[in-house]
């Protein structure tokens, strides 16, 4: 299965369906199963910036973010490129709008990408595995 390493609390926002589209600075032509890989690394701003929904789930510490496992799969349905970001909200070049508590959660800079997710499985236990770069081939149970 295809992967792709997200940085927390972006991974875990995606897994509690807070969060349904992923920003890339480049495109994918992959649609399918893809599995949302928790990186190492905590963007501990973010985390505060995001507490309030975050606390909506049980989660009130960072220390609570599983970090280097694989938390969830997805469906990859789309990729949308940026076309307009007006600093509150975005437009897509498919005509697709992204506001509110969406637009916060990535970063929609003209020229940038929305990988558009849906059908999240949680798993009932975090796999570790060792993240990469790019999409990349994950292996693990996926069941």
């Amino acid at each position: 299965m295809k992967a792709v390493t997200i940085k927390q609390p972006w991974a875990t926002l995606i897994a509690l369906r807070e969060k349904q589209f992923e920003t890339r600075s480049w495109q994918t032509k992959y649609r399918g199963p893809i599995a949302v890989h928790a990186g190492k690394q905590i963007d501990k701003e973010a985390c505060i910036a995001f507490s309030d929904i975050l606390k909506q789930h049980g989660i009130t510490s960072i220390n609570q973010l599983p970090t280097g496992v694989v938390i969830a799969k997805a469906n990859l349905v789309d990729c949308h490129k940026v076309i307009k970001d007006h600093g509150i909200s975005a437009i897509m070049h498919t005509g697709l709008r992204i506001s509110e508590d969406e637009y916060w959660f990535g970063d929609y800079e003209e020229g940038r990408y929305a990988w558009e997710l849906d059908n999240v499985k949680v798993f009932p236990e975090p796999i570790p595995a060792k993240g990469q770069l790019s999409l990349w081939e994950w292996d693990g149970d996926s069941s």
